[in-house]
């Protein structure tokens, strides 16, 4: 997951009520699926002690939310495979007890066809073309105050979160996306930054779960982008 967060030093730090308002194509589409997004960036911002306001006159932020699938794109990635060989088989001699022709025992020399096993012998890594799709959330906050001159207010804060991979299933991803949001709200990064997000872990359990039920908020680990 790649995060790239960006927050103004004037951002004011008791601003904890908010209205949330679509954008982009979150707005052009009043589906359930924007219903499930709108829940699931509430709860990611319940995890840092902000909550919606009752009416707009009394929010302190505006936050806009927007989200969706970037079109399709082509990519050279390289994959291991293993290399497969046969082994072994051929022709060994063994002996087996019979009679000759007068009923005595002998010994005779028979040839055993043993066939051949494959077996993995190593590994190589080979180029595949493979056709990728960016998901991505973005959240961003405004004071929620009239505009000044024809312009809103600048964005005190701004996370744009992405993933991308072979499904183009947006619905899916929005939980996992929303869940990797969750310590960067109102928070700069220097730069951006890969976030690992496991689909079945705890972040994204309470993601799911909703405001309804009681969760702990766990802090997704972290690496530097390099």
């Amino acid at each position: 997951m790649k995060i790239d967060a960006i927050a103004r030093q004037e951002s004011p730090r008791d601003a904890q009520s908010y209205i949330l308002k679509p954008r982009g194509a979150a707005a052009a589409d009043d589906t359930l699926r924007t219903r499930e997004a709108t829940e699931f960036i509430r709860t990611a911002l319940s995890g840092k002690g902000m909550y919606e306001a009752p009416n707009a006159e009394r929010a302190d932020l505006l936050i806009e939310v927007d989200y969706g699938v970037e079109a399709p794109r082509s990519k050279i990635e390289r994959v291991t495979v293993p290399i497969y060989a046969q082994v072994g088989g051929g022709v060994r001699y063994g002996t087996v007890a019979g009679r000759d022709a007068q009923g005595n025992p002998v010994q005779r020399s028979v040839a055993v066809y043993e066939p051949p096993r494959t077996e993995i012998v190593g590994y190589d890594e080979v180029p595949r073309l493979v056709t990728v799709y960016e998901k991505y959330l973005k959240i961003s906050a405004r004071e929620n105050r009239a505009s000044s001159e024809g312009r809103p207010p600048p964005e005190l804060w701004t996370i744009h979160a992405s993933t991308e991979d072979e499904s183009k299933d947006i619905r899916k991803y929005l939980p996992i996306i929303a869940s990797a949001t969750i310590d960067f709200v109102g928070e700069g990064a220097s730069g951006e930054t890969t976030v690992k997000v496991r689909a079945d872990g705890p972040g994204v359990d309470f993601i799911r779960k909703g405001m309804g039920q009681p969760a702990s908020t766990p802090t997704p680990v972290v690496a530097p982008r390099g």
